[in-house]
């Protein structure tokens, strides 16, 4: 779903213009930019937790030249879910959802990681 949906539905719920609509969602979106920026953090209930976190640099691998690049420090925006959307989001149907993509270390059944943890398991029950 885009911006200009969310407007047109939420106009057609409450009988305003889209242009009037459009400017309000514009409005509330800039607000929570506005707060991060300024605060570090936004919490809307029922919804989630929007909060400005800084990512330590790193060492990385160019993956064209395989060549080592050095990652800066930057400030990174997380988001956790509200309890209410937790729990929406769980009850989905999951045929309606997209396919992870070749390669994941997921498995299909949603249970995680499938041989890095198992591998990790086995070598500390090992030591």
């Amino acid at each position: 779903m885009t911006k200009k949906e969310i407007v047109k539905k939420i106009s057609e719920d409450i009988g305003l213009t889209q242009l009037k609509t459009k400017d309000i969602v514009q409005r509330t979106l800039d607000a929570i930019i506005q707060t991060l920026v300024s605060e570090g953090r936004i919490e809307l209930r029922n919804f989630g937790v929007f909060e400005v976190k800084r990512r330590a640099p790193r060492k990385a691998r160019n993956p064209r030249t395989g060549d080592k690049v050095y990652v800066p420090s930057k400030n990174v925006v997380t988001f956790k879910p509200g309890k209410e959307m937790e729990e929406l989001v769980r009850k989905m149907n999951p045929d309606n959802l997209p396919l992870l993509e070749d390669g994941s270390d997921a498995d299909l059944d949603g249970n995680g990681p499938i041989e890095p943890v198992a591998e990790a398991q086995r070598q500390a029950a090992k030591d």
